[in-house]
C-alpha cells in the first residue's frame, strides 16, 4: 500500500515503520506524503486503537530530512515545506489515539521532530537525538523549536539547537525527552506494545480527551473541533489554530531559504565539507 512505509495491524496496535534503511530512513517528499496518508488511516480505521512509529534497520529511527531536496528552494517554497510538515506532525500530536515513537537509533532533525510529535517516546541505548539544522544555516522546521522547549525546558533546548549537538539515550531520558530506555534493542517494540496494550484497555473517549487537554496545557494550540472521533466519523484535514510559536517557526524556516548561509550549509553537507558561513 505504501512505498516508503511498512505497516502492520495486530491486536489493535498499528505499527508504522519508515522503510528507507539505506538512507537512514531520511524523510523525503514521498515519506512525508505517506506519513500524511498513514495518519489519516489512524484517525479513520476503527480497528486501530493506538499506533507505533519506528524506523527500519538497527541504525536509525529517522536521521533527518533528505537535504538534496532543499537545494534551490525559495523562501516561499521553504515555508510551504515547513507548513506541510507542521500539518502532518500536528495531526500526529492531535491524534485522539495514542501514538508512540520507538526510537531505534538516530533521531535527528525532522526525525527528532517526528518523535517529539508522538505522545511519548521509548528508545534503545544506541539512540541519538538532535536538532542539527543550525549546521545547515537553518532552524528546525517541523515544530522542533516549540516541542523541544516544551519537553526539556528553555535552557536545554537552546543549548541543543544552537550547538547542533547530539544527545545520547541516557541524557535524553534524564532530561525527559524519552520515557523509557529499553536495554535490549530487540525488545523495543515489545515494550512499546506492552505499554500501548495497557492504554488500549482504557476508555477511548477518556484517552482522547486526556490527549486534547494535555495538548492545550502544552501550548500546542490545537483546535479541539479539528480532532476526529477516535473510531472514525470525524474529519482529519482542516484548519486548526496553531500556537503563534509554531506559525513563527514556519515563517523563520522559510526566511532561512533566502540566505546565502543556508545555500552554503546545504551544499557543504552534500559535499561532505565544513561550511563557511558569512551571516548573509
Amino acid at each position: 500500500m505504501y512505498k516508503t512505509l511498512h505497516t502492520d495491524l495486530t491486536d489493535n496496535i498499528f505499527t508504522i515503520t519508515v522503510n528507507r534503511p539505506d538512507k537512514l530512513n531520511a524523510i523525503n517528499k514521498d515519506v512525508m506524503s505517506e506519513l500524511g496518508e498513514v495518519v489519516t488511516e489512524i484517525y479513520e480505521n476503527k480497528d486501530i486503537r493506538s499506533a507505533i512509529i519506528t524506523g527500519a534497520g538497527p541504525k536509525a529511527f529517522v536521521a533527518g530530512a533528505d537535504i538534496s531536496e532543499f537545494q534551490g528552494l525559495t523562501r516561499e517554497q521553504g515555508q510551504a515545506l515547513a507548513a506541510k510538515g507542521h500539518d502532518i506532525f500536528q495531526r500526529i500530536a492531535a491524534s485522539p489515539k495514542p501514538i508512540a515513537a520507538a526510537v531505534n537509533g538516530f533521531a535527528l532533525g525532522g526525525g527528532c521532530e517526528l518523535a517529539m510529535a508522538c505522545h511519548f517516546r521509548l528508545c534503545t541505548p544506541n539512540a541519538r537525538f538532535g536538532q542539527p539544522e543550525v549546521n545547515l544555516g537553518l532552524i528546525p522546521g517541523y515544530g522542533g523549536t516549540q516541542r523541544l522547549t516544551q519537553l526539556v525546558g528553555r535552557g536545554r533546548a537552546l543549548e541543543i539547537m544552537l550547538s547542533g549537538r547530539m544527545v545520547d539515550a541516557t541524557e535524553a531520558h534524564t532530561m525527559g525527552l524519552v520515557n523509557y530506555i529499553v536495554v535490549e534493542p530487540n525488545e523495543l517494540l515489545t515494550k512499546t506494545r506492552e505499554l500501548l496494550s495497557i492504554i488500549n484497555e482504557k476508555a477511548p473517549l477518556a484517552v482522547a480527551k486526556i490527549i486534547e487537554c494535555v495538548n492545550q496545557a502544552a501550548g500546542d494550540g490545537i483546535n479541539p473541533d479539528w480532532i476526529a472521533e477516535p473510531f472514525g466519523g470525524g474529519h482529519v484535514n482542516g484548519d486548526f489554530k496553531a500556537h503563534p510559536g509554531f506559525i513563527r517557526e514556519q515563517e523563520a524556516f522559510g526566511e532561512c531559504f533566502g540566505t546565502d548561509d543556508m545555500k552554503e550549509g546545504s551544499s557543504a553537507f552534500l559535499e561532505k565539507r565544513k561550511p563557511k558561513f558569512t551571516g548573509k
